[in-house]
């Protein structure tokens, strides 16, 4: 069952990490011509092509693609509850670890790909589309902690500002919220 349990768990948290990568795409404007650019919108199209003939855009929010990351956490939730108990119930309270676990999830996202940009930094030097879409991604983050800390030496600390106010974020929502680890 703890098989079961894992791939259920990775395939459901990779695809809502590819949704909320996809909103965070359209909401910063993201190049959609761009290669990488592409294999998201062409992961996701199947399931959110369908849903935004039913649930239009709000402004510049994809609002298909965020009800289906929720609606995946939520079943998420559901699936391991009954893989581990062998109960198929469905409990309220599985709608609000939706919503915190898709908060979460936002965040790692957030985490990931400045660490990646970071890393990639290092190596492509903005060659790549893969960059240049990171690049698209994260400078609406980076940019104003950036007119504050100036680059030293040639290195960067934006990034590691960023990082930081999403730890304090993440301790924030512990202090807050019980069980915020366990999501």
């Amino acid at each position: 069952m703890l098989t079961l349990t894992f791939l259920v768990t990775t395939v459901i948290n990779l695809y809502v990490k590819v949704l909320l990568l996809r909103i965070w795409m359209q909401w910063a404007r993201c190049d959609f011509y761009n290669p990488f650019s592409q294999f998201v919108v062409k992961i996701t199209q199947p399931i959110i092509g369908p849903l935004r003939r039913v649930i239009p855009a709000i402004g510049p929010l994809d609002t298909a693609s965020l009800l289906l990351a929720y609606v995946l956490n939520v079943l998420l939730f559901v699936l391991v509850f009954a893989l581990q108990s062998r109960m198929f119930i469905f409990d309220p309270v599985f709608l609000y670890f939706g919503l915190v676990a898709l908060v979460k999830a936002a965040g790692v996202l957030v985490f990931w790909i400045i660490i990646i940009r970071s890393l990639m930094s290092w190596i492509s030097q903005g060659r790549n589309p893969v960059d240049y879409v990171l690049l698209q991604l994260t400078e609406p983050l980076m940019a104003p902690f950036r007119r504050i800390i100036p680059a030293m030496g040639g290195i960067d600390f934006s990034a590691m500002a960023v990082i930081l106010i999403l730890y304090l974020l993440n301790y924030l929502g512990m202090d807050l919220i019980p069980g915020w680890t366990q999501l």
